[in-house]
């Protein structure tokens, strides 16, 4: 899978998504949901991934303390919810494509 690792980065960026809509994430959490997937990704690839997100305007990031720990938590944003919805849409019809594909 790790040559075809820029295949699959537009569906970790979706799945992402999906569970920022469902509730807070944060990036150890969000590596081992994606790894349960299949996805290995490493820090040095999700956080910058995170980020991206987040300057694009699709999650918003807040930190929460927990003792001397800081984690940053992300949720999805109005414009996130509209980005996904339009992808989900698009994926049902690519989904369709592949799966009639004869």
């Amino acid at each position: 899978m790790a040559d075809d690792r820029d295949l699959y980065s537009g569906m970790i960026r979706l799945h992402i998504l999906h569970h920022a809509d469902k509730e807070l994430i944060f990036g150890s959490g969000m590596a081992e949901e994606l790894a349960r997937h299949g996805y290995k990704i490493s820090p040095g690839t999700l956080y910058p991934i995170l980020h991206t997100l987040e300057k694009r305007g699709y999650l918003r990031a807040r930190e929460k303390r927990s003792g001397k720990s800081v984690r940053r938590l992300y949720g999805i944003t109005p414009a996130g919810r509209r980005a996904l919805k339009i992808a989900k849409q698009r994926v049902r019809e690519l989904f369709g494509e592949l799966i009639d594909d004869k």
